[in-house]
């Protein structure tokens, strides 16, 4: 799992400045900034609002439409679980159910040991392989609680 520097105004500046120039910059520069950090901290918005001569409610409303950015750092290892029909239909509400239960943690939340972040996600793709998963974005199919325990007695 990727390493995270810690938040730096001035490191958040230079990832800015490094993608104003393109064309559609807000979206690189709030993954640089994610890919630095880990989030996309609130101290942010107002940088990147300032030089992109946008609102702070339009960096804001990008920020928390798409479901890829974080306000805070994930766990060491990210678990996204599909919620699409096709795995529900073949026992991801299970598999949710228990993976909530294992991890102790809701949706969106991060284990207490800080190694797992649980999100869920609307369709992998992955849906002859169902109910599935990405672990630090490697698949993981045909989830039942056995295979889940498996696989989380090997996460550190």
């Amino acid at each position: 799992m990727a390493e995270y520097e810690p938040w730096n105004e001035d490191r958040a500046k230079d990832i800015i400045a490094a993608h104003t120039g393109m064309e559609g910059s807000a979206l690189p520069i709030l993954h640089a900034l994610q890919d630095a950090f880990g989030c996309i901290p609130m101290e942010t918005e107002p940088l990147v609002a300032s030089a992109l001569n946008i609102s702070r409610a339009e960096v804001h409303g990008i920020v928390t439409f798409y479901h890829e950015f974080r306000r805070k750092p994930p766990g060491r290892h990210v678990l996204r679980v599909c919620r699409a029909e096709a795995c529900q239909s073949v026992g991801a509400d299970a598999v949710a159910a228990h993976l909530r239960a294992a991890l102790a943690v809701d949706w969106l939340g991060t284990s207490a040991d800080g190694a797992v972040t649980l999100e869920p996600v609307f369709c992998l793709g992955l849906c002859a392989t169902g109910p599935s998963a990405l672990l630090d974005g490697q698949p993981v199919g045909r989830l039942n609680a056995a295979r889940i325990d498996r696989m989380l007695e090997t996460l550190s």
